[in-house]
């Protein structure tokens, strides 16, 4: 399966690739903006594709052409203003899925954040609601098509190593987990097609990601 990276420059981005560049079912094409951050990738042997995700569709349409799936994980990131979130998170990931339909391509894998509800936007600080409002609505989109989709809400994110030990359903206890061990709950998901039209959320825990993904 080849698999196109969406924010694989990203710190979550950069474990899946080396994940899936070590794992013998998955293939990993990136798309990144800059040409100077290829080499990075190249030396995994993956393929490349530089395209701004503030492009037009047709742009990001061309990258996921002969791919089997796209994972969406990239972000605007703390530093940058609500018009960054909205043009990234929300837009560039509704123009990512309509890019996906329109490559033909049906599997999408969409890391949003840990809660997109309602109520989160209604408790969120004024600094984080555009993003959970954003987050919020390219969920709803993306739940809206007929694209094999699923929705990986994570827990507050760290830079700690990973443990490969992790709690996932539907809903669960508010918690931290490593980015590496997102990649791995996402090459887990990539593995296990009982998890096309689903959403969880998953932290650190006690169970092994293949046992605790394949039990959703």
């Amino acid at each position: 399966m080849k698999v196109l990276i969406v924010g694989a420059n990203g710190q979550v981005g950069k474990h899946l690739v080396s994940f899936i560049q070590d794992h013998k079912d998955l293939e990993a094409k990136v798309m990144i903006r800059k040409e100077e951050q290829a080499s990075y990738f190249k030396d995994l042997g993956a393929e490349t594709a530089v395209v701004d995700l503030e492009e037009d569709i047709p742009a990001l349409a061309k990258a996921a052409e002969g791919v089997d799936a796209v994972v969406f994980t990239a972000g605007s990131g703390p530093n940058t203003g609500a018009d960054k979130t909205v043009l990234v998170d929300l837009d560039g990931a509704v123009k990512t899925i309509e890019a996906t339909k329109q490559a033909g391509v049906k599997r999408f894998i969409m890391i949003s954040s840990f809660d997109t509800s309602r109520e989160a936007i209604q408790s969120a600080p004024s600094s984080f609601s555009p993003y959970v409002v954003a987050k919020h609505y390219a969920d709803k989109w993306l739940r809206a098509t007929d694209l094999d989709y699923t929705i990986i809400h994570p827990g507050l994110l760290t830079n700690d190593n990973g443990i490969g030990k992790v709690n996932a359903a539907y809903e669960v206890e508010r918690n931290e987990i490593p980015r590496e061990d997102v990649a791995s709950v996402i090459v887990a998901t990539l593995e296990n097609d009982a998890t096309i039209g689903k959403e969880f959320q998953v932290v650190t825990g006690t169970n092994s990601i293949k046992d605790e993904i394949g039990s959703l």
